[in-house]
């Protein structure tokens, strides 16, 4: 039966098929590295961890003088014009999160969330960032969400998250593929060699031609032979303005969602479908599944006793 233990600032999940990590201090948001294991295989995944979660941006140049430039030009993010409206970077700079974490019958629940300390261009900080993940028994994958609530008017807001998870690897010898449901399957030799993200592999919304899916993959190398594909699935494609998969290292798997006029007080967000599957088939048909959904509602009280959860659109 899905349940959790709390241990200080690391929440430990464990259902029937899977085992996680939580962590809330340090190195935040998401699933702690290395600590995804698919009970059916043994495997785990082999990045920074997964739904890691940035800063808002918008794709605009910056204004010389601009106190926090986003830099450019480089094999970490090539010539892609950007600019940051707030921040920190979450992962790396909020520290420590607020979270709860809820528990039903065959489920476990955690909820994470920040408000944006730094803001540019005369804009006000306090963007509220919430995180939510659902694991239920009987599933080799984790349901999760994000939701902006934005403090200012941005024309075209985004944020950026890490979807599924970045990849770590020395010349392709962890993995055997990767695939994008927008651009194909591509072997890890692929991968050898550092390139920008406008290089190749390079998703940007085009609202005439938007995808029918949404899934960023890796096949796991098991004992020298082809294991299950961990993957990262956002369940409305249409909410994702670009996303990368480039090598600067470890292969870089950033996906931006929103882009679209955001007035203060107005919320957006997005919902996705992490973890295992041993074919691509599969991970196709979960996205059937959940297709459209947009995020994770948490309602009722442990009081009470009648906490639960639902997906919306």
């Amino acid at each position: 039966m899905a349940s959790c233990t709390i241990d200080g600032s690391t929440v430990i999940i464990d259902t029937d098929l899977l085992s996680a990590e939580v962590h809330t201090e340090g190195y935040v948001s998401g699933i702690k590295a290395q600590t995804l294991l698919d009970k059916t295989t043994g495997v785990r995944d082999l990045g920074h961890g997964l739904h890691i979660v940035d800063f808002l941006l918008e794709p605009l140049q910056d204004e010389p003088g601009c106190s926090l430039p986003y830099h450019h030009g480089d094999v970490t993010h090539g010539d892609i014009v950007k600019r940051y409206v707030e921040l920190p970077q979450i992962c790396t700079k909020a520290r420590k999160l607020a979270f709860e974490v809820s528990e039903g019958d065959g489920w476990v629940a955690v909820r994470q969330w920040f408000r944006y300390t730094e803001a540019t261009y005369g804009r006000r900080p306090g963007s509220l960032w919430e995180q939510t993940m659902v694991f239920q028994d009987g599933l080799r994958y984790f349901l999760s969400s994000d939701r902006i609530t934005s403090v200012n008017t941005v024309p075209q807001l985004t944020l950026r998250i890490d979807m599924p998870g970045h990849l770590k690897h020395d010349a392709g010898d962890s993995f055997e593929r990767i695939y994008l449901s927008y651009g194909g399957t591509s072997p890890a030799a692929a991968f050898v060699e550092d390139f920008p993200p406008d290089a190749r592999n390079l998703y940007r919304r085009n609202d005439s031609t938007i995808p029918d899916y949404m899934i960023r993959a890796y096949q796991v190398r098991q004992e020298g032979a082809e294991g299950p594909w961990l993957a990262g699935i956002t369940l409305d494609p249409g909410i994702v303005s670009e996303a990368w998969c480039h090598q600067r290292g470890y292969v870089c798997f950033i996906e931006e969602i929103g882009g679209r006029p955001v007035a203060a007080g107005e919320s957006f967000g997005a919902a996705y479908a992490v973890g295992w599957f041993d074919r691509i088939q599969d991970a196709r048909a979960t996205a059937d599944e959940y297709r459209g959904v947009a995020g994770i509602e948490l309602s009722g009280t442990e009081e009470t006793g009648d906490r639960r959860w639902s997906l919306y659109r």
